[in-house]
């Protein structure tokens, strides 16, 4: 091969945990890769702002069933002005990647009741995309819909989480999601408690990214 047709290697770029393709680079906005630069050295900071407003030490029993020494309280984060203007383009970063690595463009975001409402409307924000919200069961009255927002068959979207555990909760709205007809491509969480999330959500044929892991904020067990 003519080096001048060797492909160029792939890239980390700041604020990513994976690399990307030049083409795929090409798909993300210059504003939206700025936001990684400032998040790359932002992240400790942000870190121990969410540690301070959300790890909570005791015995407390998980969605899951698992009993553990500590619980990510998401309301103590999620409700906060100063968390959330940080986490903002940081997951439109994301999610973009998420989209570049699965080759689509990407349509719209979605989160789900109660805790990945606030996180998913910054997200659209951030990004300029329009999101959907998942209803933890379909409402009896008015339109009886389980989805609020709109959604088109065909739709690429990612699904915002707060805080995955097993993954069950994100992977129970993505199934919604694709019954109405979305291609969801991956789920980006707040943070992973690395306790399963990530190869449940792989298995089910997703990308699954987490802006942080229980390690980036000072736990371990």
């Amino acid at each position: 091969m003519n080096p001048s047709q060797a492909q160029a290697p792939a890239v980390k770029p700041p604020g990513l945990d994976c690399a990307l393709s030049p083409q795929q680079l090409a798909t993300i906005a210059p504003n939206i890769l700025d936001a990684g630069k400032a998040f790359a050295a932002e992240k400790p900071r942000i870190a121990r702002l969410l540690a301070d407003a959300c790890v909570l030490r005791g015995t407390f029993t998980l969605r899951s069933g698992r009993t553990s020494k500590y619980y990510v309280d998401k309301y103590l984060f999620s409700t906060r002005p100063d968390v959330l203007r940080e986490l903002g383009p940081v997951f439109a970063l994301r999610a973009a990647a998420v989209a570049a690595r699965a080759g689509r463009p990407l349509v719209r975001l979605a989160g789900a009741e109660l805790g990945g409402i606030p996180l998913v409307t910054v997200a659209s924000l951030a990004s300029g995309l329009p999101c959907i919200f998942v209803r933890n069961a379909r409402k009896d009255y008015g339109t009886s819909k389980q989805l609020e927002g709109t959604i088109n068959r065909g739709d690429a979207v990612v699904f915002i989480e707060d805080v995955a555990t097993t993954g069950g909760q994100a992977l129970e709205a993505v199934g919604v999601l694709r019954a109405a007809g979305a291609e969801v491509l991956g789920v980006v969480a707040t943070i992973d408690r690395q306790e399963g999330a990530r190869e449940n959500v792989e298995r089910a044929g997703l990308i699954f990214d987490a802006l942080f892991t229980k390690s980036d904020l000072g736990i371990h067990e």
